[in-house]
């Protein structure tokens, strides 16, 4: 029976400007209005590529008719219910279709006391996907290391990195590792939740050591308060809403909402994930911005 991936676009970057932070870019899980499917005979040398929109229920029969595995990536609409609304249609659309099994890429901790935002929408798709009677793995993805490439760069720039992250950790997890898992995953039997996350939990300290490396100069950490990182944001251009929405993120980092670790990506694709140190020096061009 084949699978099928529902298919996003990379995630945008967070990012700190000289003048301040600055965010920009939706959360890891997330990404892209278009949502399109695509048959695995790409591994064959051909594609079946199918149009289908979460947001218009009318597309997806024809775009999932056929499918076995479903793997679902998070949409990234940040207006309240959207996002969970998108998701519902997709997981009628699988049942009617006969999926026999749904991977859904969430967020680590979507508890009800997150400070994240658009935690909910993630604990409300895993409830609606129980609630399909489907066999489903839960993929709670932590932050893409991916993000750090553009925040490196903007602390480079500003002679410090800036966080509202107090002396939380994170278990900062590549794109790459991510996507590893899932691939794998869609093998699963049963219904599991799994914690996707790098190798350790990192500390801003520990970025901003890795920064100084790659820099050749001190790059310190500076803590700064949620109200502080907001302003600046908000001074930089980014509507209120949004930045209330990335400066969360530092808020569960700083909270122990993002401290975790496990080895399911190992486990899963026999290749342990990348650290942020690693990833970092690997991606130096891209982090002074020469790549």
């Amino acid at each position: 029976m084949p699978s099928w991936r529902i298919q996003t676009a990379p995630n945008s970057s967070s990012a700190k400007t000289p003048s301040g932070p600055r965010r920009a870019g939706p959360h890891p899980s997330s990404q892209s209005p278009a949502h399109r499917t695509s048959s695995p005979r790409c591994w064959n040398g051909g594609v079946d590529v199918r149009a289908g929109d979460f947001n218009d229920p009318a597309t997806l029969g024809t775009a999932f008719e056929g499918g076995g595995r479903l793997l679902i990536i998070s949409t990234d609409d940040l207006e309240p219910g959207k996002r969970l609304a998108a998701h519902g249609n997709a997981l009628s659309a699988a049942r009617e279709a006969g999926v026999s099994h749904i991977v859904y890429t969430s967020l680590t901790n979507p508890d009800e006391n997150s400070p994240i935002e658009f935690a909910a929408d993630h604990r409300e798709t895993e409830a609606l996907i129980t609630e399909t009677g489907i066999p489903h793995t839960i993929l709670r993805n932590c932050l893409y290391a991916d993000l750090l490439l553009m925040n490196g760069q903007q602390a480079l720039g500003a002679g410090a990195l800036y966080a509202a992250a107090g002396d939380g950790k994170a278990g900062y997890v590549t794109r790459a590792d991510c996507a590893r898992a899932a691939a794998a995953l869609l093998d699963e039997s049963g219904s599991t939740v799994r914690d996707v996350t790098g190798p350790e939990t990192v500390a801003q300290t520990e970025i901003a050591a890795t920064l100084s490396e790659i820099a050749g100069k001190e790059i310190p950490y500076v803590p700064i308060s949620r109200d502080a990182l907001m302003s600046a944001t908000v001074g930089n251009g980014l509507p209120e809403f949004m930045a209330d929405v990335f400066s969360s993120f530092d808020v569960a980092i700083a909270e122990g909402y993002l401290d975790v670790t496990t080895s399911d990506v190992e486990a899963s694709t026999g290749q342990k994930p990348q650290s942020v140190r690693d990833f970092l020096l690997a991606n130096t061009a891209a982090v002074t911005g020469q790549g």
